[in-house]
């Protein structure tokens, strides 16, 4: 019921060390945060910024909602003019743009799709 000065003294110093180590703790897991989650994700911003901002006319690119279009007019900083079908033009914000395809990739985006297209005439 009645507790002794000393029991309480050692109390207090437990407690002391505890929250040093609680403090360490945090930091670590902060810092295991930063390495592994936040400056990766940073690192990936940065290198899609600079992709869109190296968009030019003649480029093909996927926007976000999964159209190939090609690009029309790249001069505004903002938005730009594509073609997503033979004289269907429509304009795009830049940061809608997810990927720039590559003139070699583009081969193996067809092979791809007429291996699908040949699949599925063989299944029906």
């Amino acid at each position: 019921m009645f507790v002794s000065p000393a029991f309480a003294q050692t109390e207090a110093a437990a407690q002391t060390g505890s929250t040093t180590g609680m403090v360490l703790q945090l930091i670590l897991i902060f810092a295991v945060f930063y390495f592994f989650l936040i400056r990766p994700q940073q690192k990936r911003i940065k290198q899609h910024e600079a992709m869109v901002a190296a968009v030019k006319k003649g480029d093909t690119v996927v926007t976000g909602g999964g159209v190939y279009a090609k690009v029309i007019d790249a001069s505004d900083p903002i938005d730009l003019s594509v073609e997503i079908a033979d004289n269907v033009v429509v304009k795009v914000n830049r940061g809608t743009v997810r990927d720039v395809i590559l003139p070699e990739d583009k081969a193996a985006i067809e092979a791809k799709k007429a291996k699908i297209a040949n699949t599925n005439k063989k299944s029906k």
